[in-house]
């Protein structure tokens, strides 16, 4: 689940983030200030997972992977939410390029299975106290 946790938290938080970037576009008419105000209330909410995702991600992943990894999914949420959202529907081009972005993520360097965890910051602990 270790490697899972993280996948699922970025697809949500790309959910959260792919409607406040975008969610907006229907809804010109409305005041540019409310939109914004309303779309970063949407990114706290993309954040709340975000964070978490890359924190746990990131005892699995190499960070190259991680950043890799969220573009892949940022991708294909983007394209169901085009899809549903926008009525767009993706073709082979579309589909080809997720395919490559995934292959990416495939090829970058994977983070070593005996890597030393994250050096903690603040004052670490003595013996002495």
């Amino acid at each position: 689940m270790a490697y899972i946790w993280p996948i699922l938290l970025l697809v949500a938080s790309n959910v959260f983030m792919t409607l406040a970037w975008y969610g907006h576009l229907k809804f010109t008419s409305s005041p540019l200030l409310l939109v914004i105000l309303a779309s970063w209330g949407i990114a706290f909410f993309e954040y709340l997972l975000q964070v978490p995702a890359n924190r746990l991600g990131d005892r699995v992943y190499s960070v190259t992977q991680l950043k890799f990894l969220q573009e892949a999914i940022t991708l294909t949420v983007f394209v169901g939410f085009a899809w549903v959202y926008f009525k767009i529907e993706p073709n082979w081009r579309t589909g080809l390029a997720i395919l490559l972005v995934v292959a990416a993520v495939i090829i970058v360097p994977r983070k070593a299975p005996n890597s030393e965890p994250p050096a903690k910051v603040g004052k670490e602990e003595t013996p002495d106290g």
